[in-house]
């Protein structure tokens, strides 16, 4: 079956008026000026229902609670993954946000369960708010059927106290678990969980388009050693996937499992009209500044909350959100006092109890808006939303559909406003709207051959049970494990491979991609716990200088030790933000795939990356850089993965760049691609990262990489080796379309950039990439 392609938007005029369009009317009316700021509005028609019959099995109590909550019947979607599933295929759900996905595993999990006193089921999320959701709606739904004392549902994840672990290892048949702790408690500990193994049923596993790259390439691992260790115990579960609309599911959910999965595409639930608005904030000042994308959307956030809508505002970062929050809450405190108390903002690293009261006034409508990272884009059922902002493209179009489809959950009209970075790509996709609107969704990338990711998944296995000659063949893990025994990791047995005595693998692996342990933030006043953030990105987060912000309140970091996992901070509201700076060198390894176009050569390669954070800029309101302090922070090495060409230096003379033009061109032209690049690959600007040298040592010539950011890397520079010409096409338009003078963040300027944007050179960046592209 073929995925369903993205909703596409038509014009203005085209339908009659919705209730997106008429809140978006009314914020044009509210705001004239910022009328110039809507480039684009589109209308998406409302979709009516498919249901069919109950299917014949499913258990007769739960069949009269779901009849006895209004639902007469199941739409067929639902109704064609649940027989599947109930036939024992594994089969992955990918439909539209609020499809009603859970009812296509509760209906054979939940019958199987009460048929069979022992049977088993797993539960897995990629976040803890959508397990905890899901938690609280398996619970309501089997209280109303009776069934809850038989099949005790639990949630078990990093904030269940010892007490309830140990009571559902005992007792409960039906455990809600995320990845994180499936790796490091479930299967490290099987033993202690062996009634849940080798009773399990069914595993199933949410939001799954959510694990892709180094995550994705992680879980896929974590869940094989699941199914190894199921069947260990003698148990065969099926596992049901659900997912957003993503092309190719049953492929993306059989490489999480190694198995083949049946797919179910086609959405039969019903949706109201959604009005999509692209925004781009006006250029003012002199020279002319755009508002920055969460400043934006917090206006938007405050003035949708005036007019009565409840409202998500998707920004980027823990930061954004924060800022966002405040914000909204200062516009309302002048505009609508009485909402100025009913937003707030959502993000990773609060404490659990801060999450859980978030939820829960999300949930029964206290909160009327809140800012939020991508930590509530999943599954989590906030009903009655109305309006959905997104602060700046999220990485991939099946995001931007999955943070918009929040909305509308009433089936009445809704509005979601994608608010323009001023960056290259957000820039290109208001005056493109069809590269959104109408582009396909993309495919997951993950890769669990990936020796970084392999290795400490097979010292674990290991771990769990030895591994046979013949496991490893399946796994094509031979090398990989030859390398490992070379270490001392493993021993090779006639009988397989046997991990050493006293290992703990476990503990060295994060699974989401992070690089070391966990640093805490802490109010030196107090002592009070702010947060958790990863060691590899402390350095340039809460380096010593750095603001940071947490549920409102502003800090400055004193110090950072590394070493003890600590970041101190004090109380304090600076009139400034900063910024950090680093230098990057890059090695290349290994050349994995080479061409050479008469001067210009083009190739992906194995590369060591080595970065470091060497000061911060303190940065005014407005953009002024009050001054530039020196760090002394350690260096960090990544082994990774880059497609890379390098253009011979006599070429650059004949499209009219002199010598000292090179660098500014090169580190242009690899900005505007590093932007670009999640239009051709399923990522994110955070994940990836580049280096442009006038002349490299490696290659003896000027040089560009874009490389993963992720050890071994994540797919995203193979996928952008493969799309080469439409990658740099998108780029070359973008920066020659863009109306500034001598490059902006609108073209060439990036938030990231350690060398402060300096040099760049716009115009020959364009001539570098009219080089490269009549080239190839």
């Amino acid at each position: 079956m073929n995925p369903s392609p993205p909703p596409k938007a038509h014009g203005t005029g085209d339908l009659p008026p919705t209730f997106g369009r008429e809140l978006l009317t009314r914020i044009l009316d509210t705001r004239p000026d910022s009328r110039g700021s809507l480039r684009f509005a589109g209308d998406i028609p409302p979709r009516t229902a498919e249901t069919v019959p109950w299917p014949e099995w499913v258990h007769p109590r739960l069949l009269d609670a779901l009849r006895d909550a209004g639902v007469a019947e199941p739409w067929r979607h639902q109704a064609v993954a649940a027989e599947l599933a109930h036939a024992g295929t594994h089969v992955v759900i990918a439909t539209g946000t609020a499809s009603g996905k859970s009812l296509a595993y509760q209906l054979p999990v939940v019958g199987d369960l009460a048929a069979d006193p022992r049977a088993t089921a797993l539960y897995i999320s990629p976040t803890k708010a959508l397990g905890a959701d899901q938690v609280r709606a398996i619970e309501r739904l089997l209280d109303a059927a009776g069934l809850a004392a038989d099949i005790g549902a639990c949630t078990v994840d990093g904030d269940t106290s010892t007490e309830t672990r140990g009571w559902a290892r005992e007792y409960s048949r039906w455990v809600f678990t995320n990845p994180d702790m499936l790796h490091a408690s479930m299967l490290r500990g099987h033993t202690r969980w062996a009634r849940l193994l080798r009773n399990l049923r069914y595993v199933v596993v949410d939001e799954c388009h959510a694990y892709r790259g180094v995550f994705g390439s992680h879980v896929a691992l974590v869940l094989r050693r699941l199914r190894r260790l199921a069947q260990r115990y003698g148990a065969d579960p099926v596992f049901v996937f659900a997912s957003a609309t993503t092309s190719e599911p049953g492929a993306a959910a059989a490489r999480l499992i190694g198995s083949p999965v049946e797919e179910v595409v086609d959405d039969a639930s019903p949706h109201g009209g959604r009005t999509i608005a692209l925004w781009e904030p006006a250029a003012t000042g002199s020279p002319p500044v755009r508002r920055s994308a969460p400043a934006e959307s917090a206006l938007l956030l405050a003035d949708l909350v005036r007019e009565g809508a409840r409202t998500l505002a998707f920004v980027r970062s823990r930061r954004a959100a924060e800022i966002t929050s405040l914000a909204a809450t200062h516009r309302l405190r002048e505009t609508a006092p009485h909402f100025a108390d009913r937003i707030a903002s959502y993000r990773a690293g609060y404490l659990p109890e801060d999450r859980r009261d978030l939820e829960r006034r999300l949930a029964d409508g206290d909160l009327l808006g809140a800012a939020t990272t991508n930590a509530l884009e999943l599954g989590v059922d906030i009903a009655g939303l109305d309006a959905v902002v997104v602060a700046g493209f999220p990485g991939s179009v099946a995001s931007f559909w999955q943070q918009g489809g929040r909305s509308g959950r009433r089936g009445e009209g809704s509005l979601v406003v994608l608010v323009a970075r001023d960056d290259p790509l957000d820039t290109y996709l208001v005056d493109h709207p069809e590269a959104l609107l109408g582009r396909p969704i993309e495919a997951t990338v993950t890769d669990p051959g990936n020796p970084y990711v392999l290795g400490p998944h097979l010292l674990c296995a290991a771990a769990e049970h030895p591994l046979t000659h013949a496991e490893a063949e399946s796994l094509d893990a031979q090398e990989v494990l030859a390398n490992l025994a070379a270490q001392g990791l493993v021993r090779r047995r006639p009988q397989g491979w046997f991990i050493v005595p006293g290992a703990d693998p476990h503990s060295g692996i994060d699974i989401r991609g992070g690089i070391g342990h966990q640093v805490a933030i802490v109010d030196g006043t107090s002592g009070r716990l702010l947060g958790t953030i990863d060691a590899a990105r402390a350095p340039a987060t809460v380096h010593p200088g750095a603001v940071h912000i947490h549920r409102g309140e502003s800090f400055v970091v004193d110090s950072l030790d590394l070493d003890d996992g600590v970041a101190l901070a004090h109380p304090e509201e600076p009139e400034w933000t900063t910024s950090p700076r680093s230098t990057t060198e890059i090695s290349v390894l290994a050349t994995l795939e080479h061409k050479q176009y008469a001067s210009v050569s083009v190739g992906l390669a194995d590369v060591e990356v080595t970065g470091q954070v060497v000061g911060y800029l303190r940065t005014l309101p407005g953009g002024e850089v009050i001054d530039n302090i020196a760090l002394d922070m350690p260096s960090s090495t990544l082994h990774t993965r880059a497609v890379m060409y390098t253009i011979e230096q006599s070429a650059f003379a004949a499209i009219g760049l002199s010598d000292e033009r090179i660098p500014g061109a090169l580190h242009a032209a690899e900005h505007a691609a590093i932007g670009m690049l999640p239009l051709v690959a399923t990522c994110d600007r955070i994940d990836i990262g580049g280096v442009s040298t006038a002349l490299h040592a490696d290659t003896m010539c000027p040089t560009v990489f874009v490389y993963d950011g992720h050890p071994g890397g994540a797919g995203f520079a193979e996928r952008g080796h493969r799309e080469f010409t439409t990658w740099l096409t998108m780029t070359r338009d973008a920066i020659a379309a863009c109306p500034c003078g001598a490059g902006c963040p609108s073209c060439v300027h990036s938030p990231k950039c350690g060398n402060g944007n300096e040099p760049l050179d716009k115009y020959g960046a364009v001539a570098v990439l009219d080089l490269l592209l009549s080239s190839v």
